[in-house]
């Protein structure tokens, strides 16, 4: 790993963590008027056939073929664009307000997950150094959020079901982040496209399903119109741009070094 890579590496995970901060309090804006469903899945379509665009022009058709790893696309895709994504998201608009500092908050825990996660599946220990690493980070991110009020944590309480879903979404990413070490002979631009293609489908055939199901309301004309410019911030800056970032920077300076840079998350929210 040279000094450039861990520069260049580091730079684009902050820019992704940042735009991922930003995030939170638009989208509470936008599930005024569209279900957070329908939200990702219109946001992640057009994120999909960007970013096709892009491959197609870069690496030509052969980019396109799974070459035996569709079920791992498939999985990873699922655990990032539907998993994280929507529940994520339908978590933050059942707490409502306190939704937005809440989701956000959570992506705080994704360092200490992805450690616990490799040190799982790896048997491979962490060291000293990075769980205290961590650890800082992770304290670091709540007392500047909460100004140390123990009250802010407390009437999260009140909302252990919303709470639990955000949970579970956080795995997704960070099962996500993770999957990509597994593609290192991949272009980062090639990794994102099939996932989030494949992520995007999944999250359609269950908005869907919800719609037919009379559960999930479809988001009429008006209502897009009525949130169109939350939904080009959340396509291009915390979509595209953070994507794409995000993947070639954790292949520069590895996922657990690159997850690091989530706590930024919070704290730009709440700025």
């Amino acid at each position: 790993m040279s000094k450039q890579h861990v520069i260049v590496g580091s730079v684009l995970c902050m820019i992704a963590s940042v735009s991922w901060g930003a995030m939170f309090p638009v989208a509470h804006r936008a599930f005024e008027h569209i279900h957070p469903f329908y939200f990702s899945v219109i946001r992640y379509t057009a994120v999909s056939v960007i970013l096709a665009a892009l491959l197609w022009w870069k690496e030509g058709a052969s980019a396109f073929r799974f070459e035996g790893r569709f079920r791992s696309l498939l999985l990873y895709g699922t655990m990032a664009f539907t998993v994280y994504n929507l529940l994520v998201f339908y978590g933050q608009q059942m707490m409502g307000e306190p939704g937005t500092i809440a989701a956000s908050i959570s992506e705080a825990l994704m360092p200490m997950i992805s450690i616990l996660l490799l040190w799982v599946t790896s048997k491979s220990k962490p060291s000293g150094r990075i769980m205290l690493s961590v650890c800082i980070a992770l304290i670091g991110a709540i007392l500047v959020i909460t100004k140390g009020e123990s009250s802010f944590v407390a009437g999260f309480g009140e909302h252990v079901i919303p709470l639990a879903l955000i949970f579970i979404g956080v795995v997704g990413w960070v099962f996500y982040s993770i999957g990509g070490s597994k593609f290192q002979d991949w272009s980062a631009l090639r990794y994102s496209t099939l996932t989030c293609m494949l992520g995007t489908l999944v999250s359609f055939v269950i908005s869907a399903a919800g719609s037919a199901a009379g559960a999930i309301p479809v988001p009429r004309v008006q209502d897009m119109n009525a949130a169109k410019y939350e939904m080009l911030f959340m396509i291009f800056l915390p979509g595209l741009v953070a994507l794409l970032g995000w993947n070639a920077g954790l292949k520069m300076i590895s996922a657990v070094n690159g997850i690091l840079f989530i706590n930024l998350v919070p704290m730009t929210t709440f700025v």
